[in-house]
């Protein structure tokens, strides 16, 4: 029998009250004898995140897990305070997805000692000790910045002279930003022509990438190709090319990660020339991994999620069965 513990729902999703570093907003639907998770969610900064939240939920409600759901507003302190605050509730399993990679150790150790396994999704952590969480669930970041990368290359093969590059990075220290710029980086490597000129954080969110796009636009009056770490971004990127009279897509290139629906959209009128896909819907293989964990059982110590990448005509083709 799982032991019986208090139950909590957080969202970052607009249907939920965001809640800061871990108050209660509604309830799972797991019985007495289900399974309790705690999961710390990021924020609601962007529509990929809004998509995993719901995941999240939808796939604990059908499993019958008990969800105290937490949204960090993209603090870390915030994450913090609400895996401890789980900790102290005796939650069978704590999932979170962390808001940088470092400081977690200390926290981390108080849930072991506690004997609550933890899971990684979406995001890692950069610690040495990975006895701290049971595995990490997600998409390989490094993999995703190199296919932007390769496809680049691929694109640009046929053209002479340099090609300005501008990188909307996201949030500072979080593992997406720090790995899609690396994989980014090692791809377009293969050619010289090809440097990036500016690239600055817009913290994963729409606005963001149009204040700093707007900021390129003014300092780097020759730029070819945008390549934003999300979809959000290069969505704000977008309106920012367009205020400023040059048409995206043409005028400019743009290569973004995430392909969600407002991004797949943008990239099947032609203002987005390539998405790599970066898969939200963790809920279900989430709740696979918690019931194995509390049970006792092995697991893998990763577990890569499957995803592709879009053309503007294949996002045509897919647009209308896209679940988030």
């Amino acid at each position: 029998m799982f032991k019986k513990s208090f139950v909590a729902v957080v969202a970052a999703t607009l249907a939920l009250t965001a809640c800061g570093g871990g108050s209660d907003a509604g309830g799972g639907g797991g019985s007495d004898d289900g399974i309790t998770m705690g999961f710390a969610q990021v924020g609601a900064e962007s529509g990929w995140r809004t998509a995993n939240t719901k995941s999240v939920q939808d796939s604990a409600k059908e499993a019958g897990v008990d969800l105290k759901f937490s949204d960090a507003q993209q603090k870390q302190e915030n994450q913090i305070k609400a895996i401890r605050s789980y900790i102290q509730q005796q939650v069978d399993v704590i999932a979170f997805s962390p808001v940088v990679e470092s400081g977690w150790d200390t926290v981390l150790k108080e849930a072991k000692d506690a004997d609550i396994p933890v899971i990684l999704t979406d995001r890692s952590v950069d610690s040495a000790d990975t006895s701290l969480y049971k595995t990490f669930l997600g998409s390989d970041f490094v993999e995703e910045g190199k296919k932007a990368g390769d496809w680049l290359v691929q694109d640009s093969a046929s053209t002479d002279g340099p090609i300005n590059i501008v990188e909307l990075q996201g949030t500072t220290g979080a593992a997406p930003a720090i790995d899609r710029k690396e994989g980014f980086e090692a791809a377009i490597a293969a050619d010289p022509d090809l440097k990036i000129v500016q690239s600055q954080t817009g913290d994963f969110t729409r606005s963001g990438g149009k204040q700093v796009m707007e900021a390129f636009l003014k300092n780097t009056p020759d730029i070819d190709v945008v390549y934003a770490h999300n979809d959000d971004m290069g969505l704000g990127a977008i309106e920012a090319i367009e205020a400023a009279g040059k048409v995206p897509g043409k005028d400019i290139k743009i290569i973004t990660v995430d392909a969600v629906k407002d991004g797949m959209t943008a990239l099947s009128e032609g203002k987005i020339n390539y998405i790599v896909e970066c898969n939200p819907l963790l809920g279900d293989q989430l709740m696979d991994l918690a019931e194995k964990v509390v049970a006792g059982e092995e697991v893998p110590a990763r577990v890569v999620t499957e995803e592709s990448a879009f053309t503007p005509e294949q996002a045509k083709e897919v647009l209308a069965s896209r679940e988030y």
